[in-house]
């Protein structure tokens, strides 16, 4: 696995007081803060878990981020499920590496990640959703932490119609009435 960072990857820089800042490295830009700023370019071509210097000689610790890290940081418009209750939402339902996972909710996308990290590349995950701009916005904030999505599936409709998938290991509802879905 190479650990060096390119540009388009995500970095969580962490500082002494353990507060994290997640950027995306682009060639030429900087990262700003209290701390003073750092160049991207200065992290392009490092290896996560060193260290960096900001211009007022504050040091930043590199990391890729975690999925927690980036469920907590990513862009939100609707409710979000945050990482504990990902967790057990993914251990109570069995969700096992080759499953075929119907769900219902896309959301921002932060349980659509979960679901797709514990199906693996031999499962899928097949999401439901009313809207396509919400669908839109939740595929913009699954795409920078798993860029390769072959095992997802969106389709646009309503969940309280019949299924199109048949033979599914798992259907995780994140609906308002989820008892008026399965008869």
């Amino acid at each position: 696995m190479d650990d060096t960072f390119k540009e388009g990857d995500l970095v969580m820089l962490i500082d002494r007081k353990g507060r994290r800042y997640m950027i995306t490295l682009t060639v030429g830009s900087e990262f700003h803060s209290h701390l003073g700023y750092i160049e991207h370019n200065d992290i392009l071509g490092r290896e996560q878990g060193e260290w960096c210097k900001t211009t007022k000689g504050h040091i930043l610790l590199m990391l890729k981020p975690t999925l927690s890290d980036y469920v907590l940081n990513m862009k939100r418009e609707t409710q979000v499920i945050y990482p504990k209750d990902i967790g057990l939402i993914i251990m109570l339902a069995d969700i096992f590496p080759g499953a075929k996972v119907v769900e219902a909710g896309f959301g921002s996308g932060a349980l659509t990640l979960g679901l797709l990290r514990s199906t693996g590349n031999s499962g899928s995950v097949t999401s439901y959703e009313l809207r396509k701009n919400q669908a839109t916005k939740a595929l913009n904030n699954i795409s920078p932490f798993m860029k390769d999505m072959n095992n997802l599936t969106i389709k646009y409709g309503d969940i309280y119609g019949e299924l199109d998938e048949a033979n599914v290991d798992r259907l995780v509802l994140d609906v308002p009435e989820p008892w008026n879905v399965v008869p």
